[in-house]
């Protein structure tokens, strides 16, 4: 299999176009969230259409992907053309923001892997820094958007850094998301830091409930049975 292609059990991502491969983020939230009879699922800022894909085949929802990148909107609509689950997600080449601003739809689901760096430097490839900085997608902008889109009852999951996710978590339940269910990454048990946080946000409190995974056993990088058990739907080796 070339490099540009990333194969997964039932589907596979070509991602020569994309500025963002497919990563640990991507699969990590894929596989954590749960759809729980969701019958409309939106995907912001999809990329190769991976977290998509995941979701299309323990869903029977209707996916709406969206990407800013033309190119990476080319990507996923290959992606999901070439897949079997084809008939389950559609594409569309528009920013969250004129989404939001354009349909009355509400989604039952709102998932993204959003872009994250906020202060820090930004690179010289400009899609790939598009792809990686807050300032295309704010924070702010992006919790209205949702707010926008959301059913009532539904559910918005995201993956961010650790600190990242505390600034997230503040201003969402500013604005009236409420934190329901939060999951902490740790590379290995002996690290004592958090790299990603995994949550999702509901408009009604209800009760919280928060657990880790702990991906690698030792520096040989060997995975953990946790990790294996969390991604098996998915990951060739496992």
């Amino acid at each position: 299999m070339p490099n540009d292609t990333f194969a997964f059990k039932k589907f596979s991502i070509k991602q020569d176009k994309c500025a963002m491969k497919v990563g640990t983020d991507a699969v990590l939230l894929g596989a954590w969230i749960y759809p729980n009879g969701s019958k409309t699922i939106l995907d912001i800022g999809t990329g190769t259409g991976v977290i998509s894909l995941m979701l299309a085949q323990k869903s029977e929802a209707k996916i709406t992907a969206i990407d800013i990148n033309k190119e990476s909107t080319e990507q996923a609509k290959l992606n999901v053309s070439e897949s079997i689950f084809s008939a389950k997600v559609d594409v569309k080449n528009i920013s969250i923001q004129d989404l939001a601003k354009e349909s009355d739809e509400k989604f039952d689901l709102i998932v993204t892997n959003p872009p994250y760096f906020i202060d820090s430097f930004k690179g010289v490839e400009i899609t790939r820094t598009i792809a990686r900085h807050a300032d295309s997608l704010p924070f702010e902008e992006l919790i209205d958007s949702v707010k926008k889109l959301l059913d009532i009852k539904g559910k918005f999951c995201l993956i961010l850094p650790k600190n990242e996710a505390g600034i997230f978590r503040k201003m969402a339940e500013q604005k009236g998301l409420h934190l329901s269910k939060l999951l902490r990454i740790r590379t290995r048990l002996e690290k004592e830091t958090e790299k990603r946080h995994l949550m999702q946000f509901e408009f009604k409190e209800t009760e919280f409930s928060e657990s880790t995974l702990v991906l690698e056993e030792n520096e040989s990088r060997n995975y953990t049975e946790a990790y294996k058990e969390f991604t098996k739907d998915y990951y060739l080796n496992f």
